[in-house]
């Protein structure tokens, strides 16, 4: 029996659609997963075995191959658990997939069957609409951030239990009306409420005018950290398409908080000078957006800035000419925006 899913997985900031395809014929049990499967998605068979049999299904003792395409690309993360299970169950006659066929399965399995939010959810989701899927289903903590996307579906479930029940019909899961966003709290950090140091203040109103970068120079104690923090409120709103870039990457990052709306207020990013290269510019062995990118369309704020090491100082040269970073692995390049405003504070140097 052949069964045929879609899922999804982030590639830098945008979402790859995946097929995820279940195939089981007679032999010697295995359950293989192939198509550039890290450690997470291979791991991906014990989740997928013990949710089944906790959720009342019946693991099927034959040969299970399961393919995720495009093979070329490495696929990364736990959230394939669920087209997995669902597609082991519709390939071994469980499950009726008809309904299934415009749907994009999201979701990372416990072994009890139910299901734990993901990462990344607005590109992925993003990227099945412009596929022409229409519906999505996914754990209920991501259903706020699926909803984000227009002329999508969304169906959220609690358990393997409740996604089993939907495709056969036995429950019909109510469109949630959008939550009304919370509002977001406006900054304390209030330019307006800065007194005196006019000739800071209005080179600080040119700096932001162009977006241009600055350096602040002055003894400890005479306002650098404070006068930074306020630069976000005195810089233009962020378009629709700006809101969408960052709350993209905060998606990614795992910072987006499961709020119900985009982000619209310009990020502001202080990192401790002890900061590594990696947690700058983005990397990690499963690479991430670093601070530069976390900056995107606002503020990134190096206090102390002869503090930071120079290597770390140097690796920004490559954002601040490019406005973006690229990080070259064997098996890809992953290039991630970073068009911030660099603002930088040090004390005056002891011998002068």
């Amino acid at each position: 029996m052949y069964a045929k899913l879609y899922s999804a997985t982030v590639y830098g900031i945008d979402g790859i659609i995946v097929e995820v395809e279940v195939d089981i014929h007679n032999g010697l049990p295995a359950f293989d997963v192939v198509g550039l499967p890290d450690s997470a998605v291979r791991e991906s068979r014990e989740r997928v075995r013990s949710a089944i049999k906790n959720s009342g299904g019946r693991f099927p003792l034959q040969r299970i191959t399961t393919n995720l395409a495009p093979a070329d690309l490495k696929k990364e993360g736990s959230g394939f658990d669920l087209a997995i299970a669902l597609g082991v169950m519709g390939a071994s006659g469980q499950v009726p997939l008809e309904h299934a066929r415009d749907l994009l399965l999201l979701g990372e399995l416990a072994l009890d069957g139910t299901l734990r939010p993901l990462t990344g959810v607005l590109p992925m989701v993003i990227a099945g609409r412009e596929r022409g899927i229409r519906r999505v289903m996914l754990p209920r903590q991501n259903a706020s951030e699926a909803r984000l996307v227009e002329g999508m579906e969304v169906i959220s479930v609690g358990s393997l239990r409740e996604a089993v029940q939907v495709l056969r019909g036995e429950i019909r899961p109510e469109a949630p009306e959008p939550e009304p966003g919370e509002e977001e709290e406006h900054t304390t950090d209030d330019f307006a409420d800065v007194q005196g140091q006019s000739h800071v203040k209005r080179a600080l109103e040119v700096a932001a005018a162009g977006m241009h970068n600055l350096l602040m120079i002055g003894p400890p104690g005479s306002g650098k950290t404070m006068l930074a923090r306020r630069i976000p409120s005195i810089l233009p709103e962020m378009t629709d398409r700006e809101s969408l870039e960052v709350t993209k990457i905060f998606s990614i990052a795992g910072l987006f908080g499961g709020r119900g709306k985009l982000i619209t207020r310009r990020p502001f990013r202080s990192p401790h000078h002890t900061i590594s290269q990696a947690g700058l510019i983005g990397g990690g062995n499963i690479p991430k957006p670093g601070e530069v990118s976390l900056a995107h369309r606002g503020v990134l704020f190096l206090d102390e800035m002869p503090e930071f090491s120079k290597s770390a100082l140097e690796v920004l040269r490559q954002p601040l000419e490019d406005r973006e970073v690229t990080i070259s692995r064997a098996r890809a390049v992953f290039t991630y925006p970073a068009e911030f405003m660099l603002v930088g504070s040090m004390n005056p140097c002891p011998c002068s």
